[in-house]
């Protein structure tokens, strides 16, 4: 809106302020009932599908093989100065499953069969039979090697315990050496699952074993499995209390920590971020009332906000922590220029046709002050509320959600701010005045001061150096541009896990002293020394043509023999990779059935356990012998045919999607080097990456709509209101500069620019636009009431920067203490942030002036008069 619809609208208000403060509060009820009413339940970042290979390959895998919907714990025993292989270790591993077993709010949880596996229940099973020969099984007991557990027909849990209590330590470490012997089949399932890599086959001392917990949940599968997720939590009690180092990791153990370390981080900040805006807001208004006005304006605004999400039926996300913070540092900017704006105008400080008095009544100050700002403040909410909105384009769910409240709270936070404060603020002041309570506040700033000083020093140097100050913003700017291409943009899930709290967090008192959070280390090492299991740590390789082709076999076979030089990818304790591959089941099942290892032995002519010819042939066998394992690898058509292979490949829990998706490609490209086949590398991480690169691309595509929306916006506005074009790109200029100087601190400090911390630099330029803004406006409209630059500049800078001081210092206390957060998102979230903001201010206040004082000199070029020469220069 032009000057003359600012000063219609402060009209309307201020004759009408309380037919305002009714018609507005009426409409906070409605809205705000959508808390209430509506729906917003919790819900995840979450996924969306974009066309790829990778995409389609999964689609087929899933249509072809199906899903494997369960969920699994993984519990780690371990004594880094001693050996998890002794009897009293192994029987204790029994005595937990036994009381897993004997929980019923855990044991509901676990799969029908072969729910818990680990080295225990090999060395255990190995003691039964050797006890009870006449029981053992033909084959190994391995008949479910994706799971890892003991088979159906194999001896109870019971049974395990009886059979290695029955043995001397001496006994049953002469039956280690038997079970771990590389050379001997003693018929109890593969004990190298569940041994470290660092392992030497062969030995009897290990640090470590895992064991694995399968679960599945009522919920079903398109919901979180809440109930397996509570029972991992309860498992890890159990350990806990049975091993001075054992740990258990799963999603619900994730999920758990990173829920509890918001909490902790929460608890700990809030009270301090409290203080800390209270004081600075204390600070710029040196008034209650003032700060309470603020306040009340907050509260409507998140009670808008509530009612938004509610009556839309947005989904509680962590993404969606940031919009309140968001909207806090937006109301304490609007509020502060409103009422700074009031109090200049009330002590009649804005231009010199004041009263006698040199005071305005408490009207015509508010009349002023809204007409002063109202052009800025609605500028300044289109530009930012574009600048959130943008990320509309997203096709992920969470974003849209995000940018869509974004978008309905700065909205809110204007009509609040520039509608319903200042009519209760007027009409509070006019019932102060009748009752001869006259309050005399001068604008932070204005007055003779500390905040004056470094102001009234700011605008010194830009009138006295500003082509020096554009040249070295611009090289800072230019070298963070550099450095931005340096920033990594990989997404890696470990990132998000919370981080142990440090020692003068532990050393608060009471409730507000945090827990130990040591789950970061345990993935780490869990990764290093394991094949895992579970959400995140498998990939897939979809081979198609040449399934049967005896040349594919051996491509396979040769690519995942030996450990991989890839860092992603994990390895067996026997030096091959984790995978479970057509060679494998082959193999595996072979040692179970003699039949298929007959048809194999008559078909293998190089004697390495593979067929050399007539693979289909074996491959019928294997389905014949062992259906379920043979559909886990390989699809056969209804008529007969095999159309497809699949390999499941063990990847590093702890590494980034796109390292994973990276290093499983190449293991594909190994594959289609050797054999006539397509491999596609897919899965879970793999996709993950896809996605994640794509978003990013959405993301860096809404940053750029972003200042090309709000550099056309204000080219417009600038074009229409002053004939001044320029003034755009100058207004914009600072904005662009804190943005590289934000991306330069971000490669330096090592913060990813990831989808995550894209979106918070959304920050930078909706903040940095809102204070250009103002500052300009504020400038343009000084300019006119100025014959010198100086004057106009000197007023703007103590004026408005005050208000943005203010505005800056509060925000970026609020924000910035999230820093101080156990959780690592919320850590990111708040450094980002408030670097976002300082930088904004900076560039506002050192930046802006230069260019302005640039521009006067450059119009005054033009106009042939020589530049006014400012005093002291």
């Amino acid at each position: 809106m032009d000057r003359d619809l600012a000063d219609r609208y402060a009209d309307v208000l201020v004759d009408n302020s309380r037919i305002v403060i009714v018609v507005l509060l009426l409409l906070t009820a409605i809205v705000g009932a959508g808390a209430v009413v509506g729906s917003s339940e919790e819900g995840t970042i979450g996924e969306f599908q974009t066309e790829s290979p990778e995409r389609e390959a999964l689609d087929e895998i899933e249509d072809t093989y199906g899903t494997d919907d369960t969920t699994v714990a993984q519990i780690v025993v371990r004594d880094r100065e001693g050996n998890v292989l002794t009897k009293a270790s192994l029987l204790e591993g029994l005595y937990l499953q036994q009381a897993i077993r004997s929980d019923e709010s855990i044991a509901s949880t676990l799969v029908e069969e072969n729910a818990i596996g680990g080295l225990e229940n090999v060395v255990a099973t190995a003691a039964y039979y050797e006890d009870n020969p006449a029981t053992a099984a033909p084959g190994g007991n391995d008949t479910n090697a994706s799971s890892g557990g003991a088979p159906p027909a194999g001896p109870t849990l019971q049974e395990q315990i009886a059979a290695l209590e029955g043995r001397s330590s001496a006994e049953v470490e002469a039956l280690l050496e038997r079970v771990l012997d590389p050379e001997t089949d003693v018929r109890a399932g593969d004990p190298y699952r569940y041994l470290p890599t660092s392992y030497e086959p062969g030995t009897t001392t290990a640090e470590s074993r895992i064991t694995f917990v399968f679960q599945s949940d009522p919920t079903g599968a398109d919901e979180v499995p809440t109930e397996a997720y509570e029972a991992q939590v309860a498992i890890d009690d159990l350990v806990q209390d049975r091993f001075e180092d054992g740990f258990v990791f799963g999603q619900g153990i994730s999920d758990d920590a990173s829920s509890r370390a918001v909490g902790d981080s929460f608890l700990i900040i809030t009270p301090v971020a409290l203080v800390l805006v209270l004081f600075v807001l204390g600070v710029a208004y040196r008034d209650v009332l003032d700060v309470l006005f603020g306040i009340f304006g907050i509260l409507v605004v998140m009670t808008w906000l509530g009612g938004v999400q509610g009556w839309l039926q947005i989904p509680s996300s962590q993404l969606l922590i940031a919009v309140p913070f968001l909207l806090i540092g937006l109301s304490i900017d609007y509020s502060l220029h409103v009422v700074m704006r009031y109090r200049e105008a009330r002590e009649g400080s804005l231009d010199t046709d004041t009263e006698a008095t040199g005071r305005r009544s408490p009207s015509a100050a508010m009349r002023v002050g809204v007409a002063g700002v109202g052009v800025a403040l609605a500028a300044a909410t289109f530009s930012t509320g574009i600048g959130f909105l943008s990320n509309y384009v997203s096709p992920l769910v969470a974003i849209q959600n995000f940018a869509l409240l974004s978008a309905a709270g700065i909205l809110a936070t204007f009509v609040v701010f520039t509608a319903l404060v200042p009519a209760v603020k007027l009409e509070v002041e006019k019932l102060l005045d009748r009752r001869g309570r006259e309050r005399h506040k001068p604008a932070v700033g204005v007055t003779a001061g500390p905040i004056n000083r470094l102001l009234s020093g700011l605008g010194r140097l830009a009138r006295r150096a500003p082509l020096a100050v554009v040249i070295v913003a611009l090289l800072l700017g230019t070298a963070g541009v550099y450095g931005a291409t340096t920033i990594d943009t990989e997404f890696n899930r470990a990132d998000f896990l919370p981080e142990d709290a440090p020692d003068w967090a532990k050393s608060l008192p009471g409730p507000l002293s945090p827990g130990d959070f040591d789950i970061r280390e345990n993935v780490a090492y869990l990764s290093e020394n394991f094949r895992q299991r579970g959400e995140g740590t498998e990939a897939q390789i979809l081979i198609r043509d040449g399934v049967t082709d005896p040349a594919t076999l051996s491509a396979i076979d040769a690519s995942t023999s030996e450990a991989s030089p890839d860092d992603a990818i994990a390895d067996r304790a026997d030096g091959s990779v984790a995978a479970e591959t057509p060679a494998t089941v082959l193999r595996d099942v072979a040692a179970e059935n003699e039949r298929l290892a007959a048809a194999i032995e008559e078909r293998d002519d190089d004697g390495d356990g593979l067929p050399d010819r007539d693979v289909a042939a074996v491959y019928d066998v294997l389905f014949e012998v062992a259906p379920d394992r043979g559909a886990s690898v390989l699809y056969r058509t209804d008529d007969g045919s095999y159309a497809s292979g699949r390999l499941t490949v063990g990847v590093r829990g702890d590494a980034s999607a796109q390292t994973v998706a990276s290093d499983v490609r190449s293991l594909a490209r190994s594959i289609e080097a050797d054999a006539p086949v397509s491999a596609v590398a897919t899965g879970g991480p793999v996709i993950t990456a896809v996605l994640q690169d794509a978003l990013l691309e959405t993301l860096v595509q809404a940053l750029a709509i972003t200042l090309v929306v709000i550099g056309v916006f204000l080219l417009g506005l600038q074009w229409y209101r002053y004939g001044a074009p320029d003034l755009a790109l100058v207004t914009m200029t600072p904005v662009v500069v804190a943005l590289a100087w934000l991306l330069g601190t971000m490669a330096a400090f090592d913060l990813p620019f990831n989808s995550e911390t894209a979106v918070v630099t959304s920050l930078a330029i909706g903040l940095g636009v809102d204070y250009s803004i103002h500052f300009a406006e504020r400038f343009v409209d000084e300019r006119r009431r100025h014959d010198g630059v100086e004057d106009a500049l000197t007023a703007t800078i103590t004026g408005t920067g005050g208000a943005l001081l203010g505005s800056a210092a509060t925000t970026a206390s609020g924000f910035g203490v999230l820093a101080l957060a156990l959780s690592p998102p919320l850590q990111r979230f708040g450094t980002v942030t408030g670097l976002s903001i300082v930088y904004a201010f900076v560039a506002c206040l050192t930046v802006l002036p230069s260019l302005l004082v640039l521009r006067e000199r450059v119009i005054a070029w033009r106009n042939g008069r020589e530049a006014e020469e400012p005093s002291g220069a």
